[in-house]
Order: structure tokens, then sequence, then C-alpha cells
């Protein structure tokens, strides 16, 4: 199931990575055309809105994973463990009801704009809200694996890393899941 999991979030990275090059060359190109040939690809403003609105969700559920969204953990890290746990819960309930939110309301919008079309590729405009969709499911399935990582005691709330800084992230890559070990920094000694 790991290897599952891994090689699924392996391929977002490449479907992110594909579609950054796709924007690149669509922008890229249709600057290049219109300068020097004073002619564009219609349709590259719309697919590039379209892998944008894509690359930004499918990365936001590798983010998801690699608990690397915007946190502050330092009033658990303080609070006694039953109360931490309590608190953690708590923020794991709401995140999952605010998933919950957003994958009906992507659900909703996107059928009710899949007989819409836009103007120069023709594509429905229900693909845009679909991914509302591709990050909804992911991230509320890890929010819940989280959860019972918690519940099942798995991860201890005292010690465990929640948020990750990005100079914590740059010391020790690779791990994508809940620490069970504490990462000890000072935040007297970093750089400014």
């Amino acid at each position: 199931m790991t290897r599952i999991i891994d090689f699924y979030f392996f391929a977002l990275k490449v479907m992110i990575a594909l579609l950054l090059a796709g924007m690149v060359v669509l922008v890229f190109g249709n600057v290049v055309l219109r300068y020097a040939f004073n002619q564009g690809i219609t349709a590259s403003e719309e697919l590039s809105r379209i892998f944008f609105v894509w690359l930004t969700f499918l990365g936001a559920v590798v983010a998801m994973r690699e608990h690397g969204h915007l946190g502050i953990d330092s009033l658990v890290k303080r609070l006694p463990k039953s109360v931490a746990r309590a608190a953690v819960l708590a923020g794991y309930g709401l995140m999952l009801f605010a998933t919950w939110l957003l994958i009906s309301g992507s659900w909703t919008q996107m059928l009710i704009n899949l007989g819409t079309t836009m103007p120069a590729t023709g594509l429905s405009m229900g693909l845009l809200y679909a991914a509302g969709i591709a990050f909804g499911v992911p991230t509320f399935l890890i929010i819940l694996a989280d959860a019972f990582a918690v519940i099942t005691g798995r991860v201890d709330v005292t010690t465990a890393e929640f948020v990750r800084d990005s100079e914590e992230q740059a010391s020790h890559p690779g791990s994508p899941a809940l620490s069970t070990t504490p990462v000890v920094t000072t935040h007297h000694e970093r750089k400014v």
C-alpha cells in the first residue's frame, strides 16, 4: 500500500512538472509569436489558466502530505498531553469540515458548468472546478490518516512535527508524514 501511495505522489509531482512546462511553453511561445510574427496561439491564455489552476491544487496535495502548509504548533507543544491531543483532533475536525465543503462545492460547480464551454478551446468549464475535487479527496484522506495516527497513539502530539519550517525541511529532507521524533531547532540560531 505504501508503494502505491508513494507512486501516486510521484505521479502528482510529474504532472505538476509537466503542467509547469506546458505553461512556460504556451506563454513564452505566445509572446515570441506575437512579437516576432505578429500572430499568436488563440488557446494559449485559456490553457495556461487551466494548467495554473491544476498545478496549484495538485501542488497543495503534495504540500499537504509533506506538512508544508502554513501553521503554528508552538502552542500545542506547550499544552499538557491530553489537552494538546484534543486541540490537534479539533483542528483536524475543522480541516475535514473545510475540505468537505470544498469537495461538495467543487462537485456542485463542476456539474453546473459541465455544459458551459470556454470560448477559445471549447473545453468544459467544469474542468476548472474538477481541480477542487482532485485536491479535496486526497487531502481529506491525508487528514483522516493523520487524525487516525493521533487517535491510535502512533503519534505523540507533544513531540510530533505538524509543521515544517523551510530551514528544517532543508536539513531533514524526505520525511512526508508526521514524525514521531522531535526536530530540535533553536530559533535564536537561525540566519536572517
